[in-house]
């Protein structure tokens, strides 16, 4: 799996000046006096108490670092994608949004209700520490078809998808679904709920759809920071029961 190592892990502790002794590395005790005859052969030193384990960087006082997890944020144009990315992100979130410009008209179409005036035209990241051993690196994909190729590259190395949906705009999340149908990634349908209300109810959004009832489909609020957190809960829920399924199989 892809992953992106935390800025924020410690780096492994520097071992001491007693671990470069003779003591240390020979297992003759200080101040022995070696015996006569052939000398035995020097025997493996212990490894430090970090090494032990298979946790490089653990050690005296310290927990093992957050397991990374990359998580991707799809969905049509202008459906809430970087506004979700930066509700739940604990850095200031990257983003890479340019004007709208004349040239988009009929191409780049937000919406009649939307206020939106800038695009992402690579993508958005962002991240968030579930607990001690979990950290979420978001990864917001581009709605445009033209930057559809990049789908595969973000793709890479994630374990599920949020799909952001516009329950008033269905058909511009018809090809992300087909995307994460055809790649076998699991993902969950999450629909943005603009000015606190759906266009239409989730039965008739999973309906229109057509996806299976193992495909979880939540409603959310793309600016609440503790909605965006339960959708992707659900995310990782949906990630982990496959990841159990495939390992019975």
């Amino acid at each position: 799996m892809d992953s992106v190592r935390s800025p924020e892990w410690p780096p492994a502790p520097l071992s001491g000046l007693s671990a470069n002794s003779a003591a240390a590395r020979y297992g003759t005790p200080a101040g022995a006096t070696p015996a006569s005859g052939r000398a035995a052969p020097p025997t493996t030193p212990a490894p430090p108490a970090g090494l032990r384990h298979g946790t490089p960087n653990a050690g005296p006082g310290r927990s093992a670092p957050p397991i990374p997890v990359k998580i991707l944020v799809a969905g049509g144009f202008g459906v809430g994608k970087t506004t979700t990315v930066g509700a739940i992100s604990e850095i200031a979130p990257l983003t890479t949004e340019a004007e709208m410009t004349s040239a988009g008209i009929g191409i780049d179409d937000p919406g009649a209700r939307s206020g939106k005036t800038t695009t992402t035209v690579a993508m958005d990241f962002g991240c968030v520490t579930i607990d001690r051993s979990l950290k979420l690196y978001l990864f917001g994909t581009p709605g445009q078809n033209r930057f559809g190729f990049m789908w595969d590259d973000l793709a890479r190395g994630a374990l599920g998808a949020l799909v952001v949906v516009d329950s008033s705009r269905l058909d511009d999340c018809y090809p992300a679904i087909d995307f994460f149908e055809r790649a076998g990634l699991p993902f969950v349908v999450g629909v943005n709920a603009f000015d606190g209300r759906l266009a239409v109810d989730l039965p008739s959004i999973r309906w229109a759809l057509a996806i299976s009832d193992q495909v979880p489909l939540v409603q959310f609020d793309a600016r609440d920071r503790l909605s965006v957190r339960d959708a992707l809960l659900v995310v990782l829920d949906r990630a982990l029961d496959r990841a159990t399924r495939d390992r019975r199989d």
